[in-house]
């Protein structure tokens, strides 16, 4: 086949969103698709041609709540000019996907859209957005959610849409097969015995860094280390203040708490989460946190917010437990220091829990959630798409 995807970033930009794409774009590549990714210009992008994934660039930026500016003329030619079978749009309120919308009734080729959560879904200046949003998700072939319980999906069911299919995330058995956790507690210090704990996302001020480190200088496990593996933005994010809050943990703990505060190369993140005891996730906004899937392969036991799917996760997995968190008016997730301080310490004490959530996590992990089982899901989807219009049942 030949399959567009598109996307807001895409690597060498970093996040889940832009994981997700590759995994997918690379691993059905390598199965032989003609695969063509439109996404943002980057600077720091040195090649066009990446692992078989062809990525073609424009200089667009909005949505079509905040509006457009930019090329985008060039990337609505490109999406009507593209001589392919499929095309799948991966999230909404952004400038890559919005700009398909008016188009829709013109692509000749099979549409996928997967929404990737609908961050905005409560926020009242996307009202309008929303509100026409139904009678355009009925016109894709497909819909793509990572869970059949979080509120993306719960949408498409309130407006009658039965185009969709759950796909879940994931990460990849060739990535998480091996270890590495000694050496990465030999470089940084860290004793065999001494509890670690480990937290990763970008600085981005939404993923709970300071919730995780409040709540692991609370918690009463005795002398341990907290890794906040993350890259900061160019601009603004949390970053400086989660330094800032290391510093103060070591001295408000008088050097029993070591909050260790890195930007990891894929490699050693990989290799943290090996080394690691707990897995804690204190994020405000998710869909579906690809970090909790990792937790699972690297067997590592979690506790996170119920943000996003995180409770269906932790369910399918039987891999972790959950915070009492809250869901605010925007809906962000919060939680408190104090019970998130709780969580850490009764699943550190319980080792036959954390045993037994380590196991039951790689075993689900390995049966269902490799990017290696997901890619073939998404590529018999495609297929599907392309023989039900080619045949007149779309």
């Amino acid at each position: 086949m030949r399959i567009l995807h598109t996307a807001l970033f895409y690597p060498p930009s970093v996040g889940g969103a832009q994981e997700v794409v590759r995994q997918i774009s690379e691993r059905l590549a390598a199965r032989g698709h003609d695969v063509t990714v439109a996404t943002s210009r980057l600077t720091e992008r040195t090649r066009q041609v990446s692992n078989g994934v062809r990525i073609v660039e424009f200089d667009v930026q909005g949505s079509q709540t905040s509006g457009f500016r930019g090329d985008v003329s060039g990337y609505q030619d490109f999406l009507l000019s593209y001589d392919g079978d499929v095309m799948m749009n991966y999230a909404a309120q952004q400038w890559s996907a919005d700009l398909v919308f008016p188009l829709l009734d013109r692509l000749p080729y099979a549409k996928i859209f997967a929404p990737c959560g609908f961050s905005a879904l409560h926020d009242p200046s996307h009202a309008p957005y929303f509100r026409a949003l139904p009678q355009t998700l009925s016109k894709y072939d497909r819909l793509i959610f990572h869970s059949d319980e979080y509120q993306d999906a719960g949408f498409a069911r309130k407006h009658g849409l039965t185009n969709r299919r759950i796909i879940p995330n994931g990460c990849g058995a060739d990535e998480f097969g091996g270890g590495g956790g000694a050496l990465f507690r030999e470089r940084y210090g860290i004793a065999k015995e001494s509890p670690l704990l480990l937290s990763v996302g970008t600085h981005t001020g939404l993923k709970g860094h300071a919730l995780v480190i409040d709540a692991f200088v609370r918690a009463r496990i005795g002398p341990a280390t907290l890794v906040i593996a993350g890259n900061a933005l160019s601009s603004g994010g949390c970053a400086a203040a989660c330094r800032r809050s290391a510093s103060v943990a070591q001295v408000f703990s008088l050097g029993r708490k070591r909050v260790l505060v890195l930007d990891l190369s894929r490699a050693e993140i990989v290799a943290a989460y090996h080394a690691a005891d707990l897995f804690v996730l204190g994020s405000a906004v998710e869909c579906s946190p690809l970090v909790l899937f990792e937790a699972m392969a690297s067997r590592t036991p979690f506790i996170t917010t119920a943000a996003g799917n995180a409770a269906e996760i932790a369910g399918w997995g039987n891999s972790g437990i959950l915070v009492p968190s809250r869901r605010t008016p925007d809906g962000a997730v919060r939680a408190e220091p104090a019970d998130f301080a709780r969580s850490i310490e009764s699943l550190w004490r319980d080792e036959t829990a954390r045993r037994r959530m380590a196991d039951d996590g790689r075993a689900a992990w390995r049966s269902r959630f490799t990017w290696e089982t997901i890619a073939v899901e998404y590529e018999e989807l495609y297929e599907e798409a392309v023989g039900a219009r080619s045949s007149g049942a779309a």
